[in-house]
């Protein structure tokens, strides 16, 4: 597992369809994911630091989850399947370690808010990660492409299933990517 960070939430101008980039802590791999406009709303509302009159939706199960004295321990990126991504919600319940399956932006949500860290399986990052180059600011998407994110191969299938992933992050404007929202 490699622990990311959210890195932001972008609007494709294309479709308005939103994406919340997950970057690597320790490198400079990217991982974007399509999320719903109300998770994108849940998640940057906590990361901006804005305070709702009424608890949202991830606030709730927040509250619920302390209210019965488990913990959060992590959320993970667990799995990629047929253009969709798959998460886990790690709970600390009894001593022990509970998954709960999630969506990940509702998981991103939750992880926000409980300050816990958020890590994506190698094999996700390896099928949907992207590089930058570092010239022209622009994904670094093709497979066998110098520089490639993942260290594994990608099957053809796997790129054509990924097609759709790879058009839309090159609709995404990444020239101020750098520049961390607050």
């Amino acid at each position: 597992m490699i622990e990311m960070a959210i890195d932001s939430i972008r609007v494709s101008l294309m479709n308005y369809q939103r994406v919340v980039i997950l970057k690597e802590k320790m490198a400079e791999r990217y991982l974007p994911i399509w999320i719903g406009p109300a998770e994108a709303d849940a998640i940057a509302v906590k990361l901006q630091g804005v305070t709702v009159p009424r608890p949202l939706t991830h606030d709730l199960l927040r509250s619920v989850i302390d209210t019965l004295g488990v913990t959060i321990n992590s959320i993970i990126v667990s799995d990629l399947k047929n253009d969709t991504f798959y998460a886990k919600v790690i709970l600390n319940v009894d001593g022990g370690q509970v998954e709960i399956d999630s969506r990940p932006s509702d998981a991103l949500a939750l992880a926000v808010r409980a300050e816990v860290p958020i890590y994506a399986e190698e094999t996700v990052l390896d099928k949907a990660g992207i590089l930058l180059d570092k010239e022209t600011g622009k994904p670094i998407s093709e497979a066998g492409e110098k520089g490639r994110a993942g260290s594994k191969k990608v099957s053809e299938e796997e790129l054509k299933r990924m097609s759709a992933f790879r058009d839309f992050i090159d609709t995404l404007d990444f020239d101020d990517f750098d520049k961390r929202k607050s």
